[in-house]
């Protein structure tokens, strides 16, 4: 035990019980964390990238038509250098196509994006998917 030149402040060499308690959780902490990733190191299976589009909304711009996408990856694989192909067609004819590309979907994720059209896509078909990836 030390005094300061004063004498009324005291100091103990020993630890407090809640600092023994914060160390052990914290080390309980960071040994599960190193437990999962290794868990998950070893027994996840890497699985190509599989993408889905689901189309969201349809607006007016100031130069034609936005249609707003959400693309997913389910797969435990990153793609990168996503492109999407937007197609606008009626009676089978295509009226005009348009591509977005992605610099990367991550794995178990989604993004959002949009296709750029002149022409109206109401009462139209539109098709919009993935065209393609690269391994990153």
């Amino acid at each position: 035990m030390t005094r300061s030149s004063s004498g009324r402040h005291q100091e103990r060499h020993e630890a407090h019980w809640i600092e023994w308690l914060t160390g052990i959780v914290a080390a309980a902490l960071v040994a599960v964390m190193l437990g999962w990733i290794g868990w998950e190191a070893f027994t996840r299976k890497a699985t190509p990238p599989d993408l889905s589009v689901t189309v969201l909304t349809t607006a007016r711009t100031g130069s034609g038509y936005r249609v707003t996408f959400d693309i997913y990856n389910t797969a435990t694989t990153t793609a990168a250098a996503v492109t999407v192909n937007g197609r606008l067609s009626e009676g089978g004819r295509v009226i005009e196509e348009s591509q977005v590309i992605f610099d990367y979907v991550a794995a178990e994720s989604k993004s959002t994006g949009a296709i750029l059209f002149e022409n109206d896509p109401a009462g139209r078909t539109v098709d919009i998917r993935a065209g393609g990836y690269t391994d990153p």
